[in-house]
């Protein structure tokens, strides 16, 4: 391994860790979702490794495949940035419609008071909920389908900072360095994404949460909701 690549595997394994830490979108969905929905820790860590694969994978195709056929970094940083728009705005819709429904369930778990008059005079207070009633968004149904949710939205986030890393090799025609730097950015970003949602979920298992566990699917469409925003307009 020449200095220069060395040099491009320091850069990569350093970027590949920072901008995870910095996007909240690269761990934050998986720790509140994993809450909400009680997912084991096995669970939760396979579904995260998964759409971190997703993640850098479709970075590094498209980087590669666009190298060899002579795109330009400009172009390509375009498309990469296409790509997070699109992410963007399906957090925001994931986040929106994670929040309305929980505010259904919510409303239908909600008990109500109904009096009822007797033929003898008596009355009393009849209490009941909406829990039971026929709903077009079934909660299991949700538990279904949210991790392929999440591992779509991954595979459209894109890694814009991998791109830049793979021009110099690429430009040398050096694959086997180009192949370096994208397995180790890959690795340090799906590492640092595993290390971080299992840091918050061990950390969170330990704190009584029973007090706010009925709004727990509400808060997890809030802030997947608020990530969204922050990542479109705030360049997050």
């Amino acid at each position: 391994m020449n200095d220069s690549i060395t040099l491009l595997s320091v850069t990569a394994i350093s970027i590949g860790f920072i901008h995870t830490i910095l996007g909240p979108d690269h761990y934050l969905p998986f720790i509140l979702l994993s809450q909400a929905k009680n997912w084991s820790t096995k669970k939760t860590m396979l579904i995260t490794f998964l759409c971190g694969i997703g993640h850098v994978l479709s970075s590094v195709v498209l980087g590669l495949v666009g190298i060899a056929v002579g795109i330009s970094v400009s172009k390509l940083v375009s498309i990469e940035s296409f790509r997070g728009n699109i992410a963007a705005w399906l957090f925001i819709s994931f986040g929106l419609v994670y929040m309305i429904i929980s505010i259904r369930n919510l409303m239908k778990k909600k008990k109500h008071s109904h009096p009822h008059l007797h033929t003898d005079g008596n009355k009393h207070l009849h209490e009941h909920d909406h829990h039971r009633g026929h709903s077009h968004f079934h909660q299991e149904d949700i538990m279904k389908t949210t991790p392929w949710i999440l591992f779509l939205i991954f595979v459209f986030g894109p890694c814009e900072p991998l791109i830049p890393i793979l021009m110099y090799p690429a430009s040398e025609h050096n694959i086997a360095g180009a192949i370096i730097v994208s397995v180790l950015f890959s690795i340090v970003t799906i590492a640092t994404m595993m290390s971080v949602v299992l840091a918050f979920k061990m950390g969170l298992n330990k704190i009584n949460l029973k007090p706010v566990e009925k709004y727990s699917h509400l808060i997890a469409g809030t802030m997947i909701f608020v990530s969204g925003l922050a990542i479109q307009f705030l360049g997050l």
